[in-house]
This record gives structure tokens, sequence and C-alpha cells, in this order.
């Protein structure tokens, strides 16, 4: 199906630690940034951000909407701590170091809980708001690209049944586990579309 030499080897993680790792770069620098448009609106709520492209792309309307500080903070800064460790996580595996297993799946567990919260925020941000923060994309893209990796670091440890252990071999094996995170891409794009077209 889908050719990834790069990714193809289990034990060749090296390549994955470094996808994990500029993932995180860029998932990193997307939430700072976004932390600063939000310290810019608190302090001068009135001024245009450099952010606002148009009307669709317009981090105003979304970082004045309770969904973007869920917990009561901004969502940003839960952003940056979560690319801050896999960033240093990646890198010690990109390093050679190795991962303890529990804390993989913990991370992988993170990993999933904000592919759902990030799923979320960008449904409220096209159907609710009716807006799309730049920097929500770039997180997420960096979410999912980090969820392929960890699922392909942990495919062998993750502690399932062994047909769902046969199903994640088989989609590794060829390739289809990209064709997952891929979805959830297109879904969102979809979403887009469909809402601002």
């Amino acid at each position: 199906m889908i050719n990834l030499n790069f990714f193809k080897n289990h034990t060749n993680q090296k390549n994955l630690y470094m996808t994990m790792t500029i993932s995180a770069i860029v998932g990193l620098i997307a939430s700072f940034w976004q932390m600063i448009e939000k310290i810019a609106i608190l302090t001068a709520p009135t001024e245009p951000l450099s952010c606002n492209i148009n009307a669709i792309f317009n981090c105003s309307n979304i970082l004045n909407v309770w969904q973007s500080s869920v917990f009561g903070f901004p969502n940003s800064l839960m952003c940056i701590v979560f690319f801050v460790i896999i960033l240093a996580i990646g890198l010690v595996g990109w390093t050679g170091g190795t991962i303890n297993k529990n804390l993989r799946l913990t991370l992988q567990a993170f990993t999933l809980f904000f592919i759902g919260f990030g799923f979320w925020y960008l449904w409220q941000s096209i159907f609710t708001v009716g807006a799309i923060c730049i920097f929500c994309l770039f997180c997420y893209a960096a979410v999912l690209a980090i969820s392929f990796t960890w699922l392909r670091i942990n495919q062998h440890d993750l502690p399932i049944s062994k047909n769902a252990k046969k199903f994640i071999d088989a989609t590794v094996a060829d390739g289809s586990d990209l064709f997952i995170w891929l979805s959830i891409a297109l879904i969102i794009i979809g979403e887009m579309v469909w809402q601002f077209a």
C-alpha cells in the first residue's frame, strides 16, 4: 500500500524519534506563538493580532471564547508543556537513549488525549465560533505526527488483546496506520471546507 521505508523497521526507532522531535518543535513554536498572542489580546483587547489573516483565520475570535481556556488557563499553555515533554523524550530517543516502557505508554495516552481534545476544539472553532486559529492547525498536525510515531514505537508493548495486536501489526507492516492519522486530518479539512467554502 503505502511505502514507508523511512519508518519500515520497528528497530529503527531513531527515525521515529526524529519525526517526533521535529513535530514537537513545530507544535512548541505554534503553541508558544499562540500564547504570545493570548498575552497580547489580554493587554490590548482592541488591537488586531498578527495572526488575524482574514475573517476565517482569525485568532482574535478564537482566543476570546471559553473553549480557548477550558481548564481555566489558556489551552496553549497546556500545549507548551506537552510539546516540551515530547521534545525532551524525542531527543533522548533520537540520540540513542532508552525510554522506559511505562513512560512511553503514558505519553502515548496523553497524546491520544490531545488527539481527542484537539478534534473537539477544532470542531468547536469551526462550527460554534466560526473561525480558525492557524496555530491550532499546526499544533494538531504535530500531535497527529506524534501519535503516528508513538503507535509505531509502542506497537509491541500496547496493553491490548492479541487480536488488536495482530490488527496493529498488520496496519503498521503495510503502512496503512499512516492512513488513520491522515484520515483525521482530512476530516478536519473537510469540516473547514464544508463550513467556510
